[in-house]
């Protein structure tokens, strides 16, 4: 059994437990994770994979390891992947400090990654919780700090079902911390092509050539380290044996990670981006209502904006709400839009989605998955119409509107918020819905499992002019429920 501070747990749970209602046992699958579960398994947890290990919805899953961490039990960490090697190249605690600038030096490539691209969201237990040696890196074996600490360990070759990971051990010749003001000395037996060293902590970086005849004698290949650079002292040397001798001249301890890489793997000009497990991207957790409640704190910087890849926008506005605030009175028609805006807050939550914000009577929501939308529009106007049934006349009238595509997440007046095109667009899609119609963009409507959720629905396609869109777009209206 592993030490585990259980006042701390007693009190966290019981909050969590209380927090909303589970489903039976994901709570107890949630405490035995973090009484049983050995030290990598509580180290950048995937809620997506926890989920299914243990047969838990991915939102509980998700909802669980978001309480956990506003409760303190869990750190939950914005990490930046190498796509081409599903090394972590940084972790950030916060949105505002994310940079989403990426080096790998593994790679040799460096890129911007969208936050539903390579940023990863992972929850780590607390040190205050249970003491894992990954919350000190300095304490850990060469052979931990390497593989355990910095690389996801899913990443495979694209479409095969061989794992990165497997494929870079074969090439790697030797792996080293490098002490402070002190020189290292590795021997390594070298094949043709390449022999590139990587500091997996600063992705410092150095590559020199392995050609020519094999050397009778070991070659000696000297390399300096200023805790920044690596300077080898040669361009090449012989295949064969090569005493790497690196002197660190700095203050920090370093690391060395080096790798023959044969010519074959060289002579790839585009290297492929590799299959992941499906993970909590950054661009999902923004779209979920439980996140923007519990960490109303997390903001973007304001100069940069986070962009997103794709995302989905929904706008719902009622129909003829002048005209009933005129039969109403205000306090009676404020009462009744109160109730829309807790009917739609709820839906749009059941859908793995969130309420960016209201303006008058119009609602915008924002979903990650572009049939999530879908779907959560069907069930609006469903329950609107269960609504106005048992409640009479006056009824509730809605036009709703939807489109997906690319954004930027912002922090406007204390408010995650979308900005740019994408939200323009989806916005006059919604004008152009009739009362109790959904109206959908193209590109929505062409989107994975769109087709699926509006089946046996009665679909009509027609052409309308979208300002900031080519020429007529074709616009998709949903009339039947």
């Amino acid at each position: 059994m592993h030490h585990v501070q259980e006042r701390l747990l007693e009190n966290r749970m019981t909050e969590i437990e209380q927090a909303r209602s589970w489903s039976p046992r994901v709570i107890s699958k949630f405490e035995s994770l973090i009484r049983g579960g050995d030290d990598l398994s509580l180290y950048r947890v995937n809620p997506l994979s926890f989920a299914r290990d243990r047969a838990i919805s991915e939102a509980e899953s998700i909802d669980l390891f978001l309480h956990a961490a506003r409760s303190g039990l869990f750190d939950m960490s914005w990490d930046v992947v190498c796509p081409q090697s599903g090394m972590v190249l940084d972790s950030f605690g916060a949105l505002r400090t994310l940079k989403t600038h990426y080096v790998c030096g593994l790679c040799d490539v460096s890129g911007d990654t969208d936050l539903d691209d390579f940023i990863e969201v992972t929850f780590t237990v607390s040190p205050q919780l249970r003491r894992l040696p990954f919350h000190d890196l300095a304490s850990l074996s060469v052979e931990d700090f390497h593989w355990k600490a910095r690389f996801l360990t899913d990443g495979r070759l694209p479409g095969q079902p061989i794992r990165f990971l497997d494929v870079l051990r074969g090439l790697v010749r030797g792996m080293s911390f490098l002490p402070p003001g002190s020189t290292t000395s590795l021997m390594v037996e070298l094949g043709p092509g390449a022999l590139a060293g990587v500091n997996v902590q600063t992705q410092a970086s150095f590559a020199v050539s392995v050609v020519g005849e094999p050397a009778s004698a070991p070659a000696r290949l000297s390399i300096k380290y200023d805790g920044r650079r690596f300077s080898p002292l040669a361009s090449a040397v012989p295949p064969g044996p090569v005493v790497v001798e690196v002197e660190n001249c700095s203050a920090t301890r370093g690391s060395l990670l080096l790798i023959n890489w044969p010519p074959e793997i060289l002579a790839q000009t585009v290297k492929p981006a590799l299959d992941f497990d499906p993970y909590l991207s950054g661009g999902m957790l923004l779209a979920r209502q439980t996140f923007r409640r519990l960490f109303r704190s997390e903001r973007v910087d304001e100069k940069e904006g986070l962009g997103i890849r794709q995302v989905t926008l929904l706008f719902t506005d009622l129909k003829g709400s002048t005209a009933m605030y005129e039969r109403l009175g205000d306090l009676n028609a404020y009462a009744l839009v109160r109730e829309h805006f807790a009917l739609l807050g709820s839906t749009v939550q059941e859908h793995s989605g969130a309420i960016v914000k209201t303006i008058g009577d119009a609602v915008m929501a924002v979903f990650s998955r572009p049939a999530d939308a879908v779907s959560a529009a069907l069930h609006i106007l469903a329950d609107i119409e269960r609504y106005n049934a048992e409640h009479g006349d006056p009824s509730i009238i809605l036009k709703i509107g939807a489109h997906c595509g690319p954004s930027i997440a912002v922090t406007l007046n204390e408010n995650l918020d979308y900005f740019g095109q994408t939200v323009n667009v989806a916005a006059r899609v919604q004008a152009l819905a009739d009362a109790g119609e959904i109206c959908l963009s193209e590109a929505l409507y062409s989107a994975p499992g769109v087709s699926q959720v509006l089946a046996g629905h009665n679909v009509v396609a027609f052409d309308a002019p979208l300002r900031g869109v080519e020429g007529a777009a074709c616009v998709y209206r949903v009339t039947d429920m």
